[in-house]
């Protein structure tokens, strides 16, 4: 069973291909396929098999995807390009043949409180519709996407979002490789649907504290509207559209779009997911007490 890992080159692609090879799976069932060039050298200097790819490209996906027995399409991350890219890659998959197409897409895609929803709801739509056997990865919020706010609050001993009481329940990255790994590299679950994410859903409040004992200091979270957020942000050098992002995603979380449990993740991986004060003290590294 040879199975493609596109995006192999990014986070999340990378952290997959190792768990896949802790699963015991062959390097030689494993093609890494991605964008950069300089990435996929030091992937072929681990004996994997690497293509070059480019979801704008349909020649490269074929290329890729010839004689492929899996394909893993993980999103691309140029956002309003999305859906046609994805195509692309659906395409690809259908014309070789392969015996199953494996997407990552967002937590309550279907749910459309999240900002980013559309773009992965209309690429599920053309994987569930490409008449191959599909399964549909909804990964949650990595919590290594708070990184900024640990050093801010190491800085400042402030929390600062416009997210009420929402609440994240949030994984690491490597949790969530896990995860998609275990799908890959297991039988039973084709046409299924998973809504991944952490065991526990946390609000601001509890991150502020949580951030006081791993920083060693004072945290708290002070709730501020979406436009003293947006201005906070900017004043701390953050460029306008990551700024407006940002404090999108805050009324999302506020709305609820981050706060799901299932206990899809935990049961896939076979352990709990990762505390929220682990990952922040594995974020926060050695620079705190």
């Amino acid at each position: 069973m040879t199975i493609a890992i596109t995006g192999a080159t990014g986070q999340l692609g990378r952290l997959v291909l190792s768990a896949l090879l802790r699963l015991d799976v062959p390097r030689e069932q494993l093609v890494a396929a991605g964008r950069s060039r300089e990435k996929l050298r030091s992937l072929r200097e681990l004996e994997l098999t690497t293509a070059r790819i480019d979801y704008g490209d349909p020649a490269s996906l074929d290329a890729a995807f010839d004689g492929v027995d899996t394909v893993l399409l993980i999103s691309s991350s140029e956002v309003g390009s999305r859906v046609d890219q994805h195509r692309n890659a659906v395409e690809a998959a259908v014309r070789a043949g392969v015996g199953r197409l494996v997407y990552t897409s967002a937590l309550g895609a279907d749910r459309g409180k999240l900002l980013l929803a559309d773009e992965h709801l209309a690429t599920e739509e053309l994987v569930t519709g490409s008449g191959l056997p599909w399964t549909i990865v909804r990964n949650g919020w990595y919590t290594e996407n708070f990184e900024p706010a640990v050093h801010y609050a190491a800085e400042t001993g402030l929390v600062l979002s416009n997210a009420g009481d929402g609440r994240v329940a949030s994984a690491t990255r490597e949790d969530y490789a896990e995860g998609v790994a275990a799908v890959l590299a297991q039988d039973g679950h084709a046409w299924q649907t998973y809504e991944l994410s952490g065991d526990d859903a946390w609000d601001h409040d509890e991150l502020a504290a949580t951030l006081t004992r791993v920083l060693g200091r004072e945290v708290v979270h002070r709730r501020l509207s979406p436009e003293q957020h947006l201005a906070a942000l900017e004043e701390s050098g953050v460029d306008e559209a990551t700024a407006r992002f940002l404090v999108a995603l805050d009324a999302n979380i506020e709305d609820g779009a981050l706060e799901l449990v299932t206990g899809d993740l935990s049961r896939l991986i076979g352990r709990p997911t990762t505390a929220l004060e682990q990952a922040l003290r594995t974020i926060a590294g050695d620079s705190y007490v």
